[in-house]
Order: C-alpha cells, then structure tokens, then sequence
C-alpha cells in the first residue's frame, strides 16, 4: 500500500468513526478547534492532516490516535491469504 492510500484510509477512517458517534462535520469541528471545511477536505482526501489536526480530531473523537492506522479486516485477510500462498510455494 501507498503512502497515498494509506492517508486516504487514515481520512476514510475518520469519516467513519464521526459518523458513527453520530456528530456532524460542525459538531467535530466546533469540539476540536479545527474548521469545518477542513473537517471536509480531510474526509474527500483533499488534505492531509498534520499531526497536531489529527490529535484534535482524535480527541474531540474521545479515540486513540492509533486506530486510525489499524488494517481493515478485508486488509488481513488479503496479507493471510498471501501469507499462506507464500508458505505453500516454499514448503513444497
């Protein structure tokens, strides 16, 4: 994976877990101290969010920063299925 794609799920991410704390990009926005449109330009990948953007909107998320950066299921079991094509090559 990029470092572009893995931004983009960093974003993607963030997105997802304010929507499921059922807040608005105002409400975030008004939480954390970071303006709404760039509450938006994150979300659609537009920007990238410095560290210290990130650590407020985690915060005003109530998350640890560290869950942005966790695979998706989907993610592990693409990494197991290769794992384990690469142990069947090798033991053969």
């Amino acid at each position: 994976m990029t470092i572009r794609e893995q931004e983009l799920q960093v974003c993607k991410k963030l997105k997802t877990l304010r929507e499921e704390k059922k807040l608005s990009q105002l409400e975030l926005s008004m939480a954390s101290d970071v303006s709404q449109n760039m509450i938006a330009y994150i979300e659609n990948g537009k920007r990238t969010p410095t560290l210290a953007t990130l650590l407020k909107l985690c915060s005003a998320l109530n998350i640890n920063p560290s869950v942005l950066f966790e695979d998706s299921d989907e993610q592990i079991g693409k990494i197991k299925k290769l794992l384990h094509e690469y142990i069947d090559r090798f033991v053969r």
